[in-house]
């Protein structure tokens, strides 16, 4: 293992990930890091050598995690990141560990429309800055200002929204990079009428995906002009499984650990599921689920 710079956080080598991610499959970080703020964070990474990769990981739900594990360091933002604050009648001020349905109930009692989508989405501020996560016809681009960033090399800086090079599931983020903070601007809501479709969207959330299963969220990209779930369902691959994972029945743009499944497992049915899709429809899906480490 390298050596690794003193910090004030959390430093626990051979780690292991399939807890933290919603699959619970997949190995061990080499190492994980939770940093005890933003100094601690900018400074491991000035002094780590620039040769060991680095990971920020949020909630672990769009994450294959390989069997073999993660190389370097992978680094999971805690409570210290998880704030949320309301700057003025309109705007958030939100660390980048904060979840979905934090961020989105805070905007709901401040009276700010525009973040409910939010509450659908299965993640992390930084997660949702750095893929422009989005759900019922929003986008993290609709409503970021500006995200806070420490990059590998330990500089903190402001990014503008502009800067993030927004096109749908990706930013202009370079790898290593971890979103700290994200200040978020909505529109003047009442909170009955904010709450009232932040139940809308759960409700339809719940009616329509495997939300008790283990799952990673959606799988595939929307191509253009099409639905991932329909190409899938129309090459017969609803319900489909190959070792321990499954296509689900229920949202067939899922994929499930049926309990015993391997990273690999997963992945190679999702593979699967391209091929039939392609020679189906001639359509070529894209992973919009990340998959990272090495394998077994």
């Amino acid at each position: 293992m390298v050596t690794l710079p003193a910090v004030r956080g959390r430093l626990t080598p051979n780690a292991p990930l399939a807890p933290l991610v919603w699959f619970k499959a997949g190995g061990a970080a080499e190492w994980l890091f939770e940093p005890a703020d933003v100094a601690d964070l900018a400074d491991f990474l000035m002094a780590l050598d620039p040769v060991v990769p680095v990971y920020p990981l949020g909630l672990g739900s769009n994450l294959i995690v390989r069997d073999g594990g993660m190389p370097g360091v992978v680094i999971r933002l805690g409570k210290a990141f998880a704030r949320v604050t309301r700057v003025d009648d309109v705007t958030l001020r939100c660390g980048g560990g904060a979840s979905g349905i934090l961020v989105s109930s805070t905007a709901r009692d401040a009276g700010i429309a525009g973040v409910e989508f939010l509450r659908s989405i299965p993640g992390t501020v930084g997660g949702f800055v750095r893929m422009n996560g989005g759900a019922y016809g929003r986008e993290v681009c609709d409503i970021l200002v500006e995200a806070t960033v420490v990059t590998r090399d330990g500089t903190l800086a402001v990014w503008p929204a502009e800067r993030l090079g927004y096109t749908y599931r990706h930013s202009a983020l370079p790898g290593g990079a971890v979103v700290v903070e994200a200040v978020f601007r909505g529109t003047p809501g009442e909170p009955a009428a904010i709450g009232a479709e932040m139940d809308r969207i759960a409700a339809a959330r719940e009616a329509s995906q495997p939300l008790r299963s283990k799952t990673g969220g959606s799988t595939f990209k929307n191509p253009d002009g099409h639905k991932a779930w329909a190409l899938v369902d129309a090459a017969g691959c609803r319900g489909l499984t190959l070792g321990g994972a499954q296509v689900s029945e229920k949202h067939c743009n899922f994929l499930l650990n049926l309990g015993d499944a391997s990273a690999a497992d997963i992945e190679a049915l999702g593979e699967v599921v391209r091929d039939r899709v392609k020679a189906q429809s001639g359509v070529t899906l894209e992973w919009e689920i990340q998959r990272v480490g090495v394998e077994k």
